[in-house]
């Protein structure tokens, strides 16, 4: 007896966390003060906050456009140490998570998880499907491992390719191949879920995976979003696109 799907691979964001809106700018400055309340109880000689938080701020605008641009990634923890360098702080690999998670914390408090996910992903292993997570991100994967397991989630995911680590965003192909590589799917036997038409829809559409898209609120029209191979509202409707792709063939 065979059957088509073998893996689900998954976005993060707004995919399996739900953030929905968020003033980014005020999450980046609460954070920034988090981090800076966190520096100050380790002793250490400080700028003002003010000259703190800017230099960090754009020194992540200026590589998060130049990541936009060219599909590269960078990893937030390096840049954070050459930031911090240049401001006169010495900081070691703990404490740069430490300043990491602190600095994405905001944005933690915002997510939420849709209730029974959690039961739908156990089912799905259940069912012998392999699980994973793509993510673009420039946040370290030990903060949103972190986030993950804060949520009871992190134990349905041995495998998690963050871009930061492999220096490609979606929609690049190399980031595609890594998850299935990890994962240990061909394409056709793996379905992708995302909630972003060009990274997610696109980029798993032309690694020739059954592509998914989670559009809770209608935005895209249905004529576009790079042709989607199933639509979704909730993360929930997921369990009768799987069990189409169950049937012994």
């Amino acid at each position: 007896m065979s059957y088509t799907a073998k893996a689900i691979l998954f976005d993060l964001g707004d995919t399996l966390l739900d953030f929905g809106r968020v003033d980014l700018n005020a999450l980046f400055d609460q954070g920034g003060k988090l981090a800076y309340e966190y520096l100050q109880g380790l002793d250490i000689e400080l700028p003002h906050f003010a000259e703190y938080a800017r230099k960090h701020l754009w020194a992540i605008r200026l590589r998060a456009a130049w990541s936009f641009l060219t599909s590269r990634e960078f990893h937030s923890r390096d840049l954070m140490r050459k930031v911090c360098g240049r401001l006169g702080i010495e900081l070691d690999d703990a404490q740069l998570d430490e300043v990491s998670w602190l600095w994405y914390k905001p944005l933690h408090h915002q997510a939420t998880v849709e209730e029974g996910l959690a039961e739908m992903l156990q089912g799905f292993l259940d069912e012998g499907l392999k699980l994973g997570i793509i993510s673009n991100t420039f946040v370290p994967g030990e903060v949103l491992d972190r986030h993950l397991e804060e949520e009871g989630l992190l134990r349905f995911f041995d495998v998690r390719v963050y871009s930061c680590d492999i220096g490609r965003r979606k929609p690049a192909r190399r980031i595609f191949r890594v998850a299935l590589a990890r994962i240990g799917t061909e394409a056709p036997e793996t379905i992708f879920v995302g909630d972003s038409p060009r990274p997610d829809i696109r980029g798993g559409n032309r690694m020739g995976m059954t592509s998914v898209l989670k559009d809770p609120d209608g935005e895209y029209d249905q004529r576009s979003a790079c042709n989607p191979n199933h639509r979704i509202r909730s993360i929930l409707e997921l369990r009768e696109i799987v069990a189409r792709y169950r049937t012994p063939a």
